[in-house]
Formats: C-alpha cells, structure tokens, sequence
C-alpha cells in the first residue's frame, strides 16, 4: 500500500481530511507510545520511510515536530532517538501527573454524561474480567483507556494538554517493571473507585481517588530506583 492509496476512513479516529504528513506524525506518535520503539531508540529516515510510506521531506517534519514536543531528541544525519528520562525526571513527571490528573477526575465528576459513564464502565468491567488472562500490553492499553476517559469527561482542554505534554506514556515505557509488585486487582479497584466518584457527581472524592490512585505508581518507582 503506498501513502496515496490509504483510506480515507480511519479506526483511529483521526480527521479523514488529515494531510499526509499529519498522519505520518499521528502513526509515528503512537508507535512510540505504544512502545513499539524503545527508549533511546535510533530513528532514522531510510528506515521511517519505509515504515510510514512516506518521503523523506515528510519524515523530517514529522520528527522536528516530536522533537519540539519531548517525543525524541535530534541527532546529526537526520536522525533522532526517543527520549528516556532520568530517575529525577520520572518522579517529577508523576508527581505533576498527580496533581493535574486529579483536577480532571474533579471536572469529570461535574461534567461527566451518561455515555461517559458508560464508556468508564465497560473499561473497568474488560480490566477486571482480564486481569488474570490478559498479557501485558493488552492490560497497558485498557489501563490508559481509563484515563484517557477520564480527561475527555472532564472537558477540560488545557489540563489535559498538560497531561499529554508530560510524556507520561514514555516513562511508564521506560519503567515498565515498576508495577509489577502492584496487583491487577488493586489497580481496578482503585479505577472503580475514581469511577464511583464520577457517578455520584462528587468532585472532591474523584480528585482524592485519582491521587491515592497515581501516588502508588509513584512511590512504586521510587521504591525500584531505591533498591528496597
């Protein structure tokens, strides 16, 4: 399949009316986020080219547009790497994630519709009935599904561009074995709890289910850099 040939219809959801080189960046965004690229990975545009079927000119300003972002550091020869972060910058990164995630469960709370709950619901319910069988990824990807939720219920568009500059997506990459004491059924709990508080419209108590929620990622982290 060439760049031309590419349908106009998306499963992404991404405008259909998207210029080729929106779309390169979107895919390229997603591949490393979804952890298809490791941290500090060498991208280079020989190999972007054929993977995104697109030109080389493209390439470049998808890439300085990821660089601009935080998604990957330039290099010379018209290559980048995706970034990995310093245990300093891990635990900053999750610390304002707390704080700024636990303001749009707030606004969830206030502003969530029926549909919104709905789409909560069905999350926590997959989480929970997979939380045994389920292989990691499969697990990651509903786990951000829920807080992706979350921000679209809150309305709130400046929080949540906050959230998605702190690249929490690329630490938790990185660390990916910083939960791994915390059990799948904890987490869901802790999901239904920040849920209960959005369905009972309850401000205060969804704020305070998303900290407690965040502040285990965290101190696991600081635990795994600590050696205990």
């Amino acid at each position: 399949m060439t760049a031309d040939s590419r349908q106009d219809t998306r499963a992404d959801g991404l405008d259909p009316g998207a210029t080729r080189t929106e779309r390169a960046y979107h895919d390229l965004r997603e591949l490393i986020l979804s952890g298809q690229y490791a941290p500090d990975a060498r991208l280079t545009e020989s190999e972007l080219t054929g993977r995104l079927e697109v030109s080389r000119g493209t390439i470049r300003s998808v890439l300085a547009r990821l660089a601009q972002e935080g998604y990957v550091t330039a290099e010379a020869n018209r290559s980048a790497r995706t970034r990995s972060f310093s245990e300093d910058e891990a635990i900053e990164i999750l610390e304002t994630r707390e704080i700024l995630e636990a303001a749009l469960a707030a606004k969830a709370a206030e502003r969530a519709t029926d549909e919104d709950i709905a789409e909560m619901t069905e999350t926590c319910e997959r989480m929970w009935a997979g939380r045994e069988s389920d292989g990691r990824d499969e697990y990651s990807a509903l786990n951000r599904s829920f807080h992706e939720q979350v921000r679209r219920a809150a309305r709130q568009a400046t929080l949540t561009r906050f959230v998605d500059s702190l690249l929490y997506p690329l630490v938790l990459r990185q660390y990916r074995d910083m939960d791994r004491s915390r059990p799948r059924a904890t987490v869901v709990h802790e999901h239904e709890a920040i849920l209960a508080a959005v369905v009972t419209h309850n401000p205060e108590a969804a704020a305070a289910a998303m900290r407690h929620h965040l502040s285990a990622v965290r101190r696991a982290l600081q635990l795994e850099f600590s050696g205990e």
